[in-house]
C-alpha cells in the first residue's frame, strides 16, 4: 500500500443550454472513480456539485433529499471502493417530474475478490460486505442490476413530500435515509440483529482497511467513515504526541482562539484530527464545540474501555439536543496515542453490544495509528540517512551539460543505488554511478564507505584504475566487515553462525577533463551496465569493457579506457534498474533496447534525453518499476 493516491475524476455533465432544454425530464451527473480510500470524499464532492447545479437550473431539490443523496453516495462508494478495492462508476440522476433522485454505483470488477482476500469457495456464501447495513437495505429496497463485467446497486430517493414514494422505506415513512440509519432506541432490536450477523465481518474488514494505511490522519479519517452512520451519529478522533503528551493536573489556557488543554508543563494537548457526522453540514459546528472540550484522561490511565463524555448538544441542533457520548482511549504497545469519541442522539446509554464492538474497533484503530507512526519515524530516519549518502548538489562542469534521474524504489529505506559528480582539482571532475547488492542499513554502510573514499582518492590524485583497485581492497578488509556487523546489530541480534557478509558493489567510475574542442573522458566499469555514447551523427557505441564486481576478488587489477566527447556527443550511464526493467519475460535492454532508445534521442539536450529514457523505462512495464533507478547524462557542449 501505499502511501495516498491522487484522485482523478472523469466528469461529463448535461450542462448549459442543453441541460435547460431537458431540465423538465432528466438531469444527470456521471463520474468514474478509481479504487482508493479517498474516493468516497470525491464522490460526495461530485454529488454536492451536481446538487448545486440542479438548483442553479431552477430545479427543486429539498434539503432532506440532498442529505439523503450524500449519505447514499458515500455508503455505496465506500462499499465498492474502500471495502472491495475496485473502480466504480457513479451516476446521480434527478427526475424533476417525480421529485426523486436516482443514485447508481457500478462495480467495474464484481467478480474480483475483495482487496487482500482470496476468492471465496463457490459453496460458501459471500462474507465481505454483510456488515454494510445501508447497502443491504438499499439492495433489498430497490435493486441490483448485473451486466457483463459490471454490477450496479441503485437507489431511488424521494424528496419526502410524496407519501406514496416515501412509504417505499419500509419503516417510519417520511424520514430520510440519514434518519432511518440513526440508531434510535426503537431500533435496538435491529442493531442486535446486525451485530449478531455482521460484527465479525465488519471488524475483519476494518482491520484490513486500517492496517494498510501509512498516515495517521488517514487512519483517523477512515475511522469516521467506518463508525458513522453504522454505529454512531458522529465521532471524533484526537491524536496525542507521544513525546509531549502528559496529563497530570489540568490547566486551561488560550486566548481568543479558544481554550487549549495543557498540563502545566507547556506541552500541547491532543490534536483533534478528525470529526465526522452523518450530516455533513453539522461537522464544522461540532468540531468547534469539541475543540473547546478535549478529553482529559489521567496520565496513569491506560485502559481502552469507554468512559462518559459530555454531550455537545448545542452543536447538533434541536433534534439532537440529548444523547449519549463515550470516549475510548487509543492505546498500542502500552503507549497512549489518542482518544476516540462516539455519540448517538436520543439515547441515555449505548447498548452493550455497541460499546463492546467499538472497543474492539478502537484497538484496531490504535494499532493502525501506531503502525503509521512507526512507518513515519522510519521514513524520516531513512530520508535523513539517504540525504547523507548522496551529494547535496551535482557539480557544474565547464563545457558539459549534465542531467540526473534518481528514483529509489523503496521509499521506506535507503536505496542500493548511488551517484556522484564532483570536482577533483587540477581541472578534473569525477563521476560515479553505483549499485550495492541489497538494500537497507547494510547497503547504506557500503555506500557510506564508497562515496567518501572515491572523493578522497580522486582528490589525492589517484587515477581511475587505481581508485577502483583501492576501493576493491577496502570492501574486502576487516574494517568493512566490522562496519557491516555494526549495521546488522541495528536491526537485530546476529543469529548463531551468522557472521559478517561481504557486500558486492557494481560501479561505473570516470574522470572528465575539459579542453578546447571537447572533453576527455577516462572511465572503468566494474560489474556495471556498460556506458553508451551517442555521437553527433546519431550513432551509438559502448565505451568500456566489462570487469569484475568490486568486493569479490582479492588483489584484482582494474583497467580503464580513454576517449573524447566532441560537442554534441552524449555519455549515458545507468544502473540495472534501467537495463533489467521487466515486462513479462522481456527486459528493457533485450536486443540492445537501451541503445535503440538512446539513438532516438539524437539532437536532444541532456535533460530531455534523461527524461525520455526515464519515461520509456516506466512505460515498458504495466506495473511501476520494482528496482531502484538511476541514470546520468553528460553531454559535451
Amino acid at each position: 500500500m501505499v502511501a495516498i493516491p491522487t484522485q482523478r475524476e472523469t466528469l461529463s455533465r448535461v450542462g448549459g443550454t442543453a441541460a435547460r432544454q431537458h431540465a423538465e425530464t432528466r438531469t444527470q451527473t456521471h463520474a468514474t472513480l478509481p479504487g482508493s480510500p479517498l474516493a468516497p470524499g470525491s464522490a460526495r464532492a461530485l454529488a454536492r456539485t451536481a446538487l448545486t447545479e440542479w438548483r442553479e437550473l431552477g430545479l427543486t431539490v429539498p434539503d432532506r433529499l440532498a442529505d439523503d443523496v450524500l449519505v447514499v453516495v458515500s455508503e455505496l462508494v465506500t462499499n465498492a471502493v474502500v471495502h472491495a478495492g475496485t473502480d466504480v462508476e457513479l451516476i446521480c440522476r434527478l427526475e424533476p417530474e417525480t421529485g426523486t433522485c436516482v443514485v447508481e454505483v457500478s462495480d467495474q470488477h464484481p467478480s474480483r475478490a475483495p482487496r487482500g482476500h482470496a476468492a471465496e469457495a463457490p459453496y460458501e456464501p459471500p462474507e465481505y460486505g454483510r456488515g454494510l447495513r445501508l447497502v443491504a437495505a438499499l439492495a433489498e429496497e430497490w435493486g441490483i442490476t448485473y451486466r457483463t463485467g459490471v454490477k450496479t446497486v441503485w437507489a431511488r430517493l424521494p424528496a419526502g413530500d410524496d407519501q406514496e414514494e416515501t412509504e417505499a422505506y419500509e419503516e417510519e415513512p417520511g424520514l430520510g435515509v440519514a434518519e432511518i440509519l440513526a440508531p434510535e432506541p426503537q431500533r435496538a432490536e435491529r442493531d442486535r440483529e446486525w451485530l449478531g450477523r455482521g460484527a465479525l465481518t465488519f471488524l475483519a474488514e476494518a482491520s484490513d482497511l486500517l492496517a494498510g494505511q501509512l498516515d495517521e490522519d488517514l487512519v483517523a479519517a477512515l475511522t469516521g467513515q467506518l463508525l458513522v452512520p453504522r454505529l454512531a451519529d458522529w465521532c471524533a478522533v484526537w491524536l496525542e504526541d507521544e513525546s509531549t503528551a502528559r496529563w497530570g493536573s489540568p490547566r486551561w489556557g488560550g486566548g481568543e482562539g479558544g481554550a487549549v488543554w495543557s498540563d502545566g508543563t507547556g506541552a500541547a494537548g491532543p490534536r483533534l484530527a478528525r470529526v465526522w457526522h452523518g450530516s455533513e453540514n453539522r461537522i464544522e459546528e461540532l468540531r468547534r464545540a469539541l475543540e473547546k472540550d478535549p478529553p482529559r484522561p489521567a496520565d496513569d490511565d491506560l485502559r481502552s474501555g469507554p468512559v462518559p463524555y459530555p454531550w455537545p448538544g448545542e452543536a447538533l441542533g434541536p433534534r439532537a439536543a440529548e444523547g449519549s457520548a463515550l470516549a475510548y482511549r487509543l492505546i498500542a504497545g502500552g503507549r497512549p496515542l489518542g482518544t476516540l469519541v462516539i455519540g448517538r442522539a436520543g439515547l441515555l446509554r449505548f447498548p452493550d453490544e455497541i460499546t463492546g464492538l467499538v472497543e474492539d474497533l478502537s484497538r484496531r484503530v490504535a494499532l493502525g495509528i501506531g503502525a503509521a507512526r512507526q512507518y513515519a519515524r522510519q521514513a524520516t530516519i531513512s530520508a535523513v540517512l539517504q540525504r547523507g549518502l548522496l551529494p547535496g548538489a551535482v557539480a557544474e562542469i565547464p563545457g558539459v551539460r549534465s542531467a540526473l534521474v534518481y528514483e529509489p524504489c523503496d521509499q521506506g529505506g535507503p536505496s542500493g543505488d548511488f551517484y556522484d559528480l564532483f570536482p577533483a582539482g587540477d581541472g578534473r571532475w569525477c563521476f560515479a554511478v553505483g549499485d550495492v547488492q541489497g538494500k537497507g542499513p547494510e547497503a547504506a554502510v557500503v555506500i557510506g564507505l564508497a562515496r567518501p573514499w572515491l572523493r578522497l582518492l580522486a582528490r589525492e590524485g589517484y587515477g581511475v584504475a587505481d581508485v577502483l583497485d583501492r576501493l576493491n581492497q577496502l570492501l574486502l578488509d576487516d574494517a568493512t566487515e566490522a562496519a557491516d556487523a555494526a549495521a546488522r546489530a541495528l536491526v537485530g541480534p546476529l543469529a548463531p553462525g551468522d557472521g559478517p557478509q561481504t557486500r558486492f558493489l557494481s560501479l561505473l567510475y570516470g574522470e572528465l577533463v575539459p579542453f578546447d574542442g571537447g572533453v576527455r573522458c577516462t572511465l572503468a566499469c566494474a560489474g556495471h551496465p556498460l556506458p553508451l555514447v551517442l555521437d553527433r551523427n546519431g550513432d551509438v557505441r559502448t565505451v568500456a569493457r566489462p570487469q569484475t564486481l568490486l568486493g569479490v576478488i582479492e588483489d584484482e587489477t582494474y583497467l580503464c579506457e580513454t576517449f573524447e566527447l566532441r560537442p554534441g556527443d552524449t555519455l549515458l550511464c545507468v544502473t540495472d534498474g534501467v537495463t533489467e526493467r521487466r515486462c513479462g519475460s522481456r527486459q528493457f535492454d533485450d536486443g540492445d533496447g537501451l541503445a535503440a532508445a538512446l539513438a532516438d534521442c539524437a539532437g536532444l539536450d541532456a535533460e530531455p534525453i534523461a527524461e525520455r529514457i526515464r519515461r520509456l523505462v516506466h512505460d515498458f512495464g504495466e506495473r511501476p518499476p520494482e528496482d531502484d533507478l538511476a541514470l546520468l547524462v553528460l553531454q559535451a557542449q
